[in-house]
């Protein structure tokens, strides 16, 4: 049974699905749709609210497939502005989507409640002893490799395994770090430094990463694993999308992060009745 946890000014005790609404303020993320400019900010993440979301995520490098790294000062800047703007017209939960500490701490300051952290807090060795610091939320996505070259032919001998062992290492940055556990979410990373048979048995398995004791957050929204299984530009990968997130929760996953709020809230709200026929 998870523990409740805080997030900004909302209470989350994981008796539902939450979704999380993806916003970049990027020029290269790879999905065209999801890029927002920071004069549209609010506007978009009122929207969201109004959609249902729960939480927002704000991220201002893209970590695509071969994706080069920003400026921190730029980043930092970015998110700043970003989540200023946000907070003029939403008290959702807003979580920070970078690696680095010194983004993560401006963004806090700015009005921001949680990090999302896709290196699981191993490429900033400042990071996890900063979360503490600030005493928020923070999720530990797994990656192997970097942005730049995790795609170039990733392999494992037990993907479920290796993944729940960094996973778990992470935990262990961020506790011996002291961060409180009940503020600890898992990501088991789907897409960054996978195959698709790696991603497709990480979402089958997800419920191996339960003894973790943490919520899990998944983030499979448009992703190209939907393009190796059925050919189709980015634009028309809503409906895979939904199936792949509704396996992944009855599975036992407890966020999605998501382009699109709206659909995600209606159809998460149909697994949550059938989860709560088990």
């Amino acid at each position: 049974m998870l523990k409740p946890m805080k997030i900004g000014k909302r209470v989350f005790d994981f008796s539902k699905t939450y979704v999380m609404g993806i916003l970049n303020v990027t020029k290269d993320s790879f999905y065209p749709s999801s890029r927002v400019d920071i004069s549209n900010i609010a506007k978009v993440a009122k929207k969201m609210e109004e959609e249902g979301a729960d939480i927002l995520d704000v991220g201002a490098e893209s970590t695509r497939p071969g994706a080069l790294p920003i400026n921190a000062k730029e980043e930092a800047k970015k998110i700043v502005q970003a989540v200023k703007e946000i907070r003029k017209v939403t008290e959702l939960p807003i979580s920070i989507d970078t690696y680095r500490a010194s983004t993560a701490e401006a963004g806090i300051a700015a009005g921001a409640d949680m990090i999302n952290d896709i290196s699981g807090l191993k490429f900033d060795p400042q990071m996890a002893k900063t979360i503490s610091n600030l005493n928020v939320p923070v999720v530990v996505m797994h990656i192997k490799g970097t942005p730049r070259d995790m795609q170039k032919d990733p392999h494992y001998d037990d993907v479920i395994k290796e993944v729940h062992n960094e996973l778990e290492r992470s935990i262990d940055i961020a506790i011996n770090a002291g961060v409180a556990k009940e503020k600890i979410i898992i990501d088991p990373g789907i897409g960054f430094g996978k195959g698709l048979e790696d991603n497709l048995n990480l979402i089958v398995h997800l419920d191996y990463f339960e003894d973790l004791d943490c919520p899990i957050l998944i983030g499979i929204s448009r992703k190209s694993m939907i393009n190796m299984i059925m050919p189709m530009d980015v634009s028309e990968r809503l409906e895979p999308t939904i199936a792949l997130n509704s396996v992944a929760v009855m599975k036992g996953a407890n966020i999605v992060r998501v382009h699109d709020v709206r659909p995600h809230v209606k159809a998460m709200k149909m697994i949550d009745a059938l989860k709560e026929v088990e």
